[in-house]
């Protein structure tokens, strides 16, 4: 797997600036590895909507140290197609992912938090 600095590194020789100018984007994405360290930690933010997600984080635009301003999205583009080779959505990975009985296993606990479904409490004085 890249290391984040190696796709600051790509950034740099695609637009300028220097490492650190994209470092904490591609960290962002990496991140999840401290989750789980292999291949399945880009389930988490290495699509589509992942890339719309840092623009919220880090701001639609980068500034690099040169001056020149991107868009956010393209480091986030940039990232993704170097793992990936494409932007594949959530739902891409969600129909990879073999659905477990747990998974589906909740409570249901309607009845005992909605006061309209809920039997009256009777006080016995």
């Amino acid at each position: 797997m890249a290391h984040p600095y190696h796709h600051a590194l790509s950034s740099v020789k695609k637009w300028g600036g220097t490492v650190d100018d994209f470092m904490a984007v591609h960290a962002w994405f990496d991140q999840s590895k401290e989750i789980t360290a292999d291949f399945r930690h880009r389930a988490l933010r290495h699509h589509a909507e992942g890339i719309f997600m840092a623009e919220t984080i880090f701001g639609q635009t980068l500034t690099l140290s040169t001056g020149r301003i991107i868009p956010t999205r393209w480091v986030g583009e940039q990232h993704v197609k170097e793992d990936l080779g494409f932007i594949p959505s959530f739902a891409d990975w969600v129909k990879a992912i073999r659905p477990e009985p747990w998974m589906g296993r909740s409570a249901r606990i309607e009845a005992l938090v909605d006061p309209h479904l809920a039997s009256p409490v009777v006080e016995v004085s």
